[in-house]
């Protein structure tokens, strides 16, 4: 393959920001197989963005023939205390991540936070290292990657999530780290401060993220020219009615949807159409929206860009979009869904 195909393959959607583009091109020509991670909290049932839209951008690395690794961060898990910090959970449902990325993503690896840590003193030098290398209100400010700030009351473990997190990354040796945007300050602290420990220096790969399917807290949601409209709530496990997720049946999808935020004519915020252009068109090459004779009948699309102008100038009604959107992401997830029935785990709180 190509380094185009593989490069078109790495910043194709949802991806959203490279750092740098030029470092990873230099990559795909100095390394047959270069190396890249994924790292996941645990924190229960996976959803369309935990589970499919992060699993369609590593799919695209497995395709660009890269050598993926999803990191199932339990450490980390434990830290923030998800899932109450019961590592029986903890366990359990990294057991469930690991099976079902297996199935989503085959030829990935996937390794726990306990794996790369046991028996390994040099892991533990490194972090001490690194920690050497930043300040105190630097790591602070790294908090919000686990959802913290310095105004939350932080017990001291708190503090040694960012490190870690970087650590990690030096341990596996990696070219290329990828998360999604809320992740993008622990790349940059990691980038800032490898150089001075002499450490390879990965590439960021940043993804979109799915905002749940609530009203969500925009600038302005009238204003249709501002693509990158700050959405407060991302998709979360701990919404499961503004989530959909993977185990949810044919009915409650089209319920979830049916209720979404999807006012007429308005782009921003909306979280029907990011279903369709980083779901949908991601996985289809057509969306086609049945509908009858008289409403203007079935329409068919070939580009993301086309759909959202018809909808934009109210060519495409909310109710369409969303029978069509529920068809869709019901074919998506059906294959997930049916690999789980009657083994979902126990726990989801």
């Amino acid at each position: 393959m190509d380094i185009e195909r593989r490069l078109d393959l790495i910043c194709r959607e949802p991806t959203e920001e490279i750092v740098v583009q030029d470092e990873l091109i230099a990559i795909l020509k100095e390394s047959r197989v270069p190396r890249h991670y994924m790292g996941i909290e645990i924190s229960g049932l996976l959803h369309l963005g935990s589970l499919v839209l992060t699993g369609f951008k590593i799919n695209d690395f497995v395709e660009a023939q890269i050598d993926s690794t999803i990191f199932l961060a339990d450490w980390h898990t434990y830290i923030n205390d998800k899932l109450g910090g019961n590592w029986n959970k903890i366990s359990e449902l990294s057991d469930y991540y690991a099976e079902a990325f297996r199935f989503f993503c085959p030829g990935v690896r996937i390794v726990t936070g306990s794996q790369l840590y046991q028996n390994n003193p040099e892991y533990w030098k490194r972090l001490v290292q690194f920690t050497k290398q930043i300040t105190l209100p630097r790591i602070v400010r790294s908090l919000t990657i686990m959802g913290r700030s310095e105004k939350d009351d932080l017990d001291f473990s708190k503090l040694l999530y960012p490190p870690m997190q970087c650590t990690d990354i030096k341990e596996m040796d990696l070219d290329i780290v990828h998360a999604g945007m809320d992740q993008r300050k622990i790349h940059m602290l990691a980038r800032e401060t490898f150089p001075k420990l002499g450490w390879k220096v990965p590439v960021s790969v940043h993804h979109h993220l799915l905002p749940g399917l609530a009203e969500p807290s925009v600038s302005n949601p009238s204003d249709n020219t501002e693509r990158s409209t700050k959405i407060t709530s991302k998709m979360s496990k701990s919404s499961p009615a503004n989530a959909i997720l993977i185990h949810d049946g044919e009915s409650e999808v089209a319920e979830k949807l049916m209720k979404a935020f999807c006012p007429p004519g308005i782009i921003n915020g909306n979280p029907v159409l990011d279903l369709v252009r980083y779901i949908i068109f991601h996985q289809y090459s057509e969306f086609v929206v049945e509908r009858p004779s008289k409403w203007g009948g079935t329409m068919t699309y070939y580009k993301y860009s086309d759909l959202e102008h018809d909808f934009v100038n109210k060519r495409l009604h909310p109710a369409d979009l969303k029978s069509a959107t529920t068809y869709y992401i019901n074919k998506i997830i059906d294959p997930v869904r049916k690999h789980f029935q009657g083994k979902e785990p126990s726990v989801i709180s």
